[in-house]
């Protein structure tokens, strides 16, 4: 019995023979009753705000063929970005924090050939 109508009268609709028998096949695929079947088709035309005049427009397949090519374009935007942009970043941001011993260079270079160089200034001589 259908759970929350046990207290429920029958009532009769008429279909078309072939369409009734569509419909019983339908329900038994489903697990439930003809009345329960039927509900649970209202609801979900109501809930989903469906008619059934109107088309859903692409099947599921296609749909998800599509998001298939998206996600794949997604994935190849962002290794492309890794590429070209994270990797190259990362490199230079190691670079600057790593430690490199400095080279020995003397702060102070000793100019050589101060012979050749003339005197400017001299001390006088005192007598």
């Amino acid at each position: 019995m259908d759970n929350g109508y046990e207290k429920e009268q029958f009532t009769t609709i008429s279909f078309k023979s072939s369409i009734a028998k569509k419909f019983r096949a339908f329900s038994k695929k489903m697990g439930a009753s003809n009345s329960m079947t039927l509900l649970m088709m209202l609801d979900f035309f109501e809930t989903n705000n469906l008619s059934p005049k109107e088309s859903i427009g692409p099947t599921v397949h296609t749909l998800e063929n599509l998001i298939k090519k998206r996600v794949s374009a997604v994935i190849a935007i962002l290794r492309d970005m890794e590429k070209s942009q994270t990797r190259p970043t990362v490199a230079m941001m190691q670079s600057l924090f790593e430690e490199v011993e400095p080279k020995n260079k003397p702060l102070l270079v000793e100019k050589k050939n101060t012979e050749d160089r003339k005197v400017r200034f001299q001390e006088k001589n005192q007598l």
